[in-house]
């Protein structure tokens, strides 16, 4: 699975693909830390997965459409630093999955794994 990370926290992008790489052998393929280069990064790196900061500095609401319209197959998982905070309902409808930035990494992990096996199975 081809994975780009999209946060502004090198810390967290570090910690993400260091989680990706060893646990699960997974390729990160690049690395957007803001909403303004996100979308240019996606169509460069055409990634299966995108972690998404829902805070990522100049997002808006409608990147989600834009990078559904490039690449329809797109996996997105947002995570949030703030999870008290409800994100839009047009966001959580567009999106395969919400997470907490402080949920354990087995959850990210678990649900990577998910998406991995319901794109396995839609190509079958």
């Amino acid at each position: 699975m081809r994975i780009l990370l999209a946060d502004d926290e090198s810390r967290v992008r570090s910690a993400l693909r260091l989680l990706l790489e060893q646990e699960l052998g997974e390729q990160v393929v690049g690395e957007a830390v803001d909403g303004a280069s996100l979308v240019e990064i996606v169509h460069q790196t055409r990634p299966d997965l995108l972690l998404l900061d829902w805070e990522l500095p100049r997002l808006v609401e409608t990147t989600v459409a834009v990078l559904r319209a490039i690449l329809p197959s797109l996996k997105i998982i947002v995570l949030s630093g703030r999870p008290e905070k409800i994100p839009p309902p047009a966001l959580t409808a567009s999106v395969d999955a919400f997470l907490s930035k402080s949920d354990p990494p087995d959850r990210l992990l678990k649900v990577l794994r998910r998406l991995a096996n319901k794109s396995l199975s839609e190509k079958l």
